[in-house]
């Protein structure tokens, strides 16, 4: 059996995309993707979903920075929806453009009267611009080794967004949308479904030779009135307008906030992703499913970068194969990441040293034979005088450790994570198969190496001790039976 290796995006995947299937399950370990012949996590920090609709972002320059930070992930809307000035109290937000900078995916008329001070939409007419940079964006992302979610819909979270959209009966000349915000997505109104099901059908077109894409029905379907009914027609609507494919797209379900346990799957659907899944449950109650799981957004915890480092550990080393944190250091002039110092009302995080940070766990994957790993919390015997500990690993071979210290706290936003400062040191008991063994451990924050160890090990519970760090640190344990597999980035 040849071995395969772990696949993270690096300047080496910067090539012409290749002629092959798109983004797919792996079939040896359905928890994991496969991209272009390789085994595949997608980890990525980026900008808040409008590098498409918002004609003013640069995003080569984004793209660019993704990738020089070894990302191969990003996250965009095709404008059935757009922000206004204020929206979520986010500055810089690139999803809420200009009226004239935003791109809808449906052409303007002759005819005055929309909300945003502009003329009015016609349903019946596509913007061809907006497909057209769509399009491009993807390609441009595809030369870099980057995959796209290409969004098709969100939820209308306001009375003022729903009053800007151009599906609202309001803003086109089509008398489409004549129903409440909370009726959008729901089947109710047959030409508001018609408009959803041809820009649906369009994005498809537009995209079907694209091997570096998956769709995700909906962001956040869980808000908004929006039925299971709408979405698993959406789905069916991508999968027709697939059906000349021999190999077809992924296609996502953004499940929840937080973790839950999926109940009756859509068998269309192959991406189980969720948004601020910390600690990461999520991965535990849907690992049956025999699917991807992502933690597909982050936020509202602050702006402090710790809590969003400490998030993806904890996420990918329990098994989890999708992490996307929302970068808010990404604005129009700021296509490079450094939006600095973010306002104190910024939802999330996001900076250079937050994905240096990301960088150094996406390295931590270097030469480990991905295909062969799963969770393994009966793995830890006990961790002294505490902490949460994370275990994933091919046992006999190789043992991802992270571990780190905090505790929800109830703040008048909700349940928040405290991590908890100060120098320590943890001895973890964990239990390996015999062999030899070489341990390193991590210093998360600036990735240098704070100490190794080599040892024969009998089986059954090894004793470790950790260096002196702050918040988290994590380990790597490794067989020095068996020569290590090199990865091919």
């Amino acid at each position: 059996m040849v071995r395969t290796l772990v696949l993270f995006a690096s300047l080496a995947a910067a090539v012409a995309p290749a002629a092959g299937p798109p983004l797919a399950v792996h079939p040896d370990n359905p928890h994991y993707f496969v991209f272009r012949g390789k085994p595949a996590i997608l980890v990525t920090s980026g900008e808040h979903y409008g590098a498409v609709i918002n004609r003013d972002f640069v995003f080569t320059r984004y793209l660019d920075t993704l990738a020089k930070s070894g990302f191969n992930l990003t996250r965009t809307f095709v404008g059935s929806y757009v922000e206004v000035p204020g929206s979520f109290n986010i500055t810089g937000n690139t999803l809420a453009p200009a009226p004239d900078r935003y791109l809808a995916p449906w052409a303007r008329s002759e005819q005055p009267g929309a909300a945003d001070g502009l003329t009015k939409y016609d349903l019946t007419k596509w913007n061809e611009a907006l497909f057209t940079r769509l399009r491009d964006f993807v390609m441009q992302a595809s030369k870099r080794g980057i995959v796209v979610e290409v969004n098709l819909f969100t939820p209308m979270y306001e009375d003022r967004l729903w009053a800007v959209n151009p599906m609202n009966a309001q803003n086109n000349v089509n008398g489409i949308g004549a129903v409440k915000r909370d009726e959008v997505f729901t089947l109710k109104d047959p030409q508001l479904t018609w408009a959803q099901d041809t820009l649906t059908k369009k994005v498809v077109q537009t995209l079907l030779d694209a091997d570096n894409i998956y769709y995700e029905v909906c962001n956040e379907p869980y808000f908004g009135g929006i039925t299971q009914e709408w979405h698993r027609h959406i789905a069916r609507t991508i999968s027709e307008a697939e059906s000349s494919l021999e190999h077809k797209h992924l296609i996502s379900w953004n499940v929840a906030n937080g973790s839950v346990k999926v109940k009756d799957p859509d068998p269309l659907i192959s991406v189980f992703n969720f948004h601020y899944s910390f600690p990461a449950d999520s991965v535990a109650m849907n690992y049956g499913l025999k699917r991807p799981i992502g933690n597909n957004e982050t936020g509202f915890a602050g702006i402090d970068d710790s809590i969003y480092r400490v998030q993806a550990w904890d996420f990918l080393l329990a098994g989890g194969a999708l992490f996307n944190n929302l970068d808010y250091s990404f604005t129009i002039g700021n296509e490079a990441g450094t939006f600095a110092p973010l306002p104190a009302r910024q939802p999330g995080g996001g900076s250079v040293t937050l994905r240096r940070q990301y960088r150094d766990l996406i390295d931590f994957f270097k030469g480990v034979d991905l295909v062969q790993l799963r969770p393994m919390p009966e793995a830890v015997k006990s961790a002294k005088p505490g902490g949460n500990v994370r275990v994933l690993a091919e046992p006999g071979r190789t043992y991802l450790v992270y571990v780190y210290h905090g505790q929800p706290v109830e703040t008048e936003g909700g349940n928040k994570f405290k991590l908890e400062g100060g120098n320590r040191e943890t001895t973890l008991t964990l239990e390996l198969q015999a062999g030899q063994y070489a341990a390193t451990w991590l210093d998360t924050k600036t990735g240098s190496k704070l100490g190794t160890e080599r040892f024969k090990h009998a089986g059954g519970p090894k004793e470790l001790v950790s260096p002196e760090y702050t918040e988290d640190i994590a380990l790597k344990i490794v067989s020095r039976q068996q020569p290590s597999p090199q990865a091919g980035l």
